[in-house]
């Protein structure tokens, strides 16, 4: 069975109505988001920090996977699917995606501030100050932040060599590590980027560019890899 492996980012998400990590002022309620992302910004303020990402988990709770996120589902009837996300939501695996790589991290976890291998599934959508883990540190969003290794790089990078098809759905490639994957890829591996203002790729072969959104350009593209690799 071939194997199509998906990096998707924000533009996913957003369009089933979650707001972009950064926002287009790169703000939050007058706050710089990497004073409520950060190792720093979390000795400065914790409660800042849960709050904000109390809020976020109150909205991502509230939406629904979108035609995107169903598009990579059906895919998997035909192809091994790999999802790599840059989201923290959970909507890949609302929508029935069995395969997922959270590279920064997962909304609905919490973990130990100190003992990092101290992962738990959330029971409610907050995290508040005096909130223990096993070992008496405070808990804290189970998310990558600014500065901080990224743990699931490597299998990433194992994934996206071994992918017939790479898909990058809803990413600019501006982050990194994640948006070196595309480097990854072997050198006859189609690339299609799919979002609609197209990111700085160049250099590759077989660069196919879908300037469309997740929910149209998704379906666009497992239509043509049916035909082509099926």
């Amino acid at each position: 069975m071939k194997k199509i492996v998906a990096l998707t980012g924000a533009g996913i998400s957003a369009e089933s109505g979650l707001a972009t990590f950064r926002g287009a002022d790169g703000l939050w309620e007058g706050h710089r988001i990497e004073d409520l992302a950060s190792p720093e910004g979390w000795a400065r303020n914790p409660s800042l920090v849960l709050d904000f990402y109390n809020q976020r988990r109150r909205s991502a709770r509230e939406a629904e996977p979108n035609a995107g996120h169903q598009a990579l589902v059906e895919l998997a009837q035909d192809f091994e699917v790999v999802i790599i996300t840059q989201n923290v939501d959970n909507l890949h695996e609302r929508a029935g995606s069995q395969q997922v790589i959270h590279l920064h991290g997962q909304l609905f976890e919490a973990r130990s501030s100190y003992f990092d291998q101290l992962v738990y599934p959330m029971e409610s959508d907050l995290i508040e100050l005096g909130d223990l883990c096993e070992k008496g540190y405070q808990l804290r969003p189970n998310i990558v932040w600014f500065g901080e290794q990224v743990p699931l790089m490597e299998r990433a990078i194992e994934e996206a060599a071994t992918a017939d098809a790479f898909l990058v759905i809803g990413t600019s490639l501006q982050v990194y590590p994640a948006a070196s994957l595309v480097h990854y890829t072997r050198p006859d591996c189609p690339i299609y980027i799919i979002d609609p203002n197209q990111p700085a790729v160049s250099g590759r072969p077989s660069l196919h560019f879908v300037p469309e959104p997740a929910t149209t350009g998704v379906t666009r593209v497992a239509r043509e890899l049916r035909e082509q690799l099926v």
